[in-house]
């Protein structure tokens, strides 16, 4: 299509059903390609970043860009620069390729596309260091056959009419702790199944990010609609361009607060620092090998849970046989004062 011939090449991976499909493409860009040549490269890109999901690789030859302020010295390398923000694009790797320049870039047009990135050994002859990655496919979103009781249709006054009915006073009498329970666990169901309906329980997760805010969340959604308009020919594109870069700005600074704040107070908060790390990992560890009491490494995940459980069991029965010995042996609880609990000890 273009006039001047680039070396690139562009394949589909077919989606099952419920998921889109992935345009997974790559780019050699010469050090010495003329700005013909990269106006067509340009050209393809922005034609391919019309897909839902886009997963760009290769060589682009541009050693003077910093990807961290998103800067560069070379007037090529500035309109390269323009071409990824004009797209859209998020650049995943942050690590030199070659020679301790990053040469070679994986670009996406969709965050969580591209995960577990790695930079390895250089293959043969080649002085660039092989990338690997994962292009993490959208689960198909499963139907959720789980039912709750849905509270916001209850009908609060029949259910207090019909618990009202029973004698309370009588329906225990002369019977224990469980079977009490179970006969007003058994009035209580009896009386919920006609006053409180039951709805299918959403499968969705409403898990947001720590980030996340009202007025980001507001943010997002204009994107989003903006988004639609664009492809129904509703809103024009710099008016589309505007809005996702202002969201994405705000994104970021929202980030890097909520980063430098749990790293300042990770000495007070560590409950909170490691668990938004954790929720950044894609990948999760199981339990290593472990040694039994005979010194042998254990591997195996039943025998991993025996080592675990005797250990525990051990702990827990050392601790209480001691304390208990210690207390009945060492005070004298009918004649001693009750504890006291100061103001600085809660």
């Amino acid at each position: 299509m273009d006039e001047e011939p680039t070396e690139s090449l562009c394949v589909r991976i077919k989606g099952r059903a419920g998921t889109g499909d992935i345009i997974a493409g790559v780019c050699y860009r010469p050090p010495d390609q003329g700005d013909r040549a990269d106006e067509a490269l340009y050209r393809q890109i922005g034609a391919a970043s019309h897909s839902q999901a886009l997963v760009l690789t290769g060589d682009f030859n541009h050693p003077d860009i910093c990807w961290r302020d998103n800067a560069a010295e070379l007037k090529q390398s500035r309109k390269f620069l323009e071409c990824v923000d004009d797209n859209f694009f998020l650049q995943v790797i942050e690590e030199p390729t070659r020679r301790g320049a990053m040469l070679d870039l994986i670009l996406t047009n969709k965050e969580d596309l591209v995960g577990d990135v790695k930079l390895k050994g250089s293959l043969g002859c080649s002085d660039h260091k092989m990338v690997e990655f994962r292009i993490l496919r959208a689960a198909r979103r499963a139907c959720s056959k789980l039912t709750t009781l849905d509270f916001s249709r209850a009908d609060s006054g029949l259910f207090r009419d019909l618990l009202g009915r029973i004698p309370w006073d009588k329906a225990p009498e002369g019977r224990g702790a469980q079977d009490s329970w179970l006969i007003f666990k058994g009035h209580l169901l009896r009386a919920q199944e006609p006053c409180i309906p039951t709805k299918r329980k959403s499968s969705k997760s409403t898990k947001r990010p720590a980030w996340m805010n009202k007025e980001l969340l507001g943010k997002v959604k204009q994107k989003k609609e903006a988004y639609k308009g664009w492809k129904q020919g509703q809103v024009a594109w710099e008016e589309y361009r505007e809005t996702v870069r202002a969201a994405r700005e705000q994104v970021r600074k929202a980030k890097a607060l909520i980063e430098s704040s749990l790293a300042r107070d990770v000495k007070d908060n560590k409950k909170s620092f490691y668990r938004y790390v954790s929720d950044k990992r894609k990948t999760r560890e199981n339990v290593g090998p472990l040694r039994n009491e005979t010194g042998e490494l254990v591997t195996q995940d039943m025998e991993k849970a025996e080592v675990l459980n005797d250990f525990f069991a051990s702990a827990v029965t050392g601790k209480c046989s001691s304390h208990t010995a210690q207390a009945t042996e060492g005070r004298d609880w009918e004649n001693a004062e009750p504890p006291t609990v100061g103001e600085d000890q809660v």
